[in-house]
């Protein structure tokens, strides 16, 4: 399941949704997001375990948001890689 990094602000009036507003994400953000995705995936990078070509590029897309979206956080969001099938 991939989960992209997003900012969002719900106005109520009551129980009624008003109006959902987005958040710009800050890079501060975006880094720890994707650090704790690299984390958390970390297990299947280890030595012992042939590493899918899939989770790789997924790895490697992940490491290279910064680069590849330097002027905005937000794109690098918007583009956030969908994780292969475990």
């Amino acid at each position: 399941m991939t989960v992209r990094p997003v900012r969002t602000n719900t106005v109520y009036h009551g129980t009624d949704v008003v109006e959902v507003q987005d958040i710009e994400v800050t890079w501060v953000e975006l880094r720890h997001w994707r650090d704790r995705e690299l984390e958390r995936t970390d297990y299947m990078a280890l030595k012992d375990n042939v590493l899918p070509n899939a989770w790789k590029e997924y790895r490697a897309a992940l490491r290279s948001l910064p680069q590849d979206f330097p002027d905005s956080a937000d794109s690098a969001s918007d583009n956030w890689p969908v994780m292969p099938d475990e």
